[in-house]
């Protein structure tokens, strides 16, 4: 059964929470109250919802919007923490007492996913701690980590990015409802800021990526969680091959098969979250600021 986005929209917030108002709806998904009552009404006599709960029906609605894996992109050295990284992979760095891959594993298991790959290289073994946390992991080896960039990871774990996040390892995820247990397309988190010389995206009226570049203005800043659904998941397989074999493709990031070489063939949409949503520590520095016990 195929669904509209507000439908989808409304479904997927009851889908956590039965107990939301209209009021309460209208204010999470920023819809008006009478866009609310109107879907809330359709919705009821299509036996998706009853008394302002969702069915069972309501839920096989949901289904095929469902995420099936998580695929973790964590193969990298991660050069700007060192000294911390000549030891220890970026993602199992401890912040807090917690490491900074277990902030997005456990958003990801409280939201259902069982299906979850992690493609290491550097320190590998060391990721082998994890799996007495979280014993559904599977591992991908990626041999060429250190030649390559994070091309080769995506290039490893390919075949598995339908219907699936891809993340990468080195987040600390501080809003792990960020990750939903429903999608309805394919979408990046982007922070929405008047400028900024990070990766960012600029998007149509519709929210579709159209562009990825270093800097911008009036732009979102790019946040290294994405969604792909069966069909672009499908497409990827083939367009990261062909990148990452042409002149300099080892060179490339993963994000600019889809979003940069073959962009006229995907409707990527942008997720807005906040810049206290997610944090990506870059260097030593930013790390102590985090976390008192490495400023000695």
């Amino acid at each position: 059964m195929e669904i509209n986005k507000k439908t989808f929209d409304i479904l997927e917030l009851l889908s956590n929470n039965s107990n939301y108002s209209q009021r309460e709806i209208s204010n999470e998904l920023g819809i008006s109250v009478g866009t609310v009552n109107k879907y809330v009404a359709e919705m009821t006599q299509e036996g998706l919802v009853c008394d302002g709960k969702i069915t069972k029906k309501g839920l096989n609605a949901l289904e095929p919007y469902r995420v099936k894996r998580a695929v973790f992109i964590a193969a990298g050295f991660g050069s700007r923490l060192v000294p911390i990284t000549l030891n220890t992979p970026k993602p199992l760095v401890r912040v807090n007492g917690k490491r900074i891959i277990d902030t997005l594993l456990d958003a990801v298991v409280a939201a259902g996913i069982e299906e979850i790959y992690i493609v290491r290289g550097y320190l590998g073994e060391q990721f082998d701690q994890l799996t007495y946390k979280y014993p559904m992991i599977k591992f991908i080896e990626n041999p060429v980590y250190n030649e390559a960039n994070n091309i080769s990871s995506a290039s490893c774990a390919s075949y598995l990015l339908k219907n699936a996040y891809v993340l990468e390892g080195d987040l600390m995820l501080y809003n792990p409802k960020l990750i939903k247990k429903y999608q309805y397309h394919s979408n990046y988190l982007g922070i929405k800021c008047e400028t900024t010389d990070d990766w960012c995206f600029k998007v149509n009226d519709k929210g579709i990526i159209k562009k990825m570049a270093i800097g911008g203005t009036k732009c979102y800043q790019m946040v290294g969680i994405s969604y792909w659904n069966e069909t672009d998941g499908a497409k990827l397989v083939g367009h990261i091959k062909s990148v990452y074999q042409s002149p300099g493709g080892k060179e490339r990031y993963w994000d600019q098969v889809a979003l940069e070489y073959f962009i006229d063939e995907y409707d990527v949409y942008v997720r807005e979250c906040q810049f206290e949503d997610i944090v990506e520590i870059d260097t030593f520095n930013e790390l102590k600021k985090l976390d008192k016990t490495y400023d000695l």
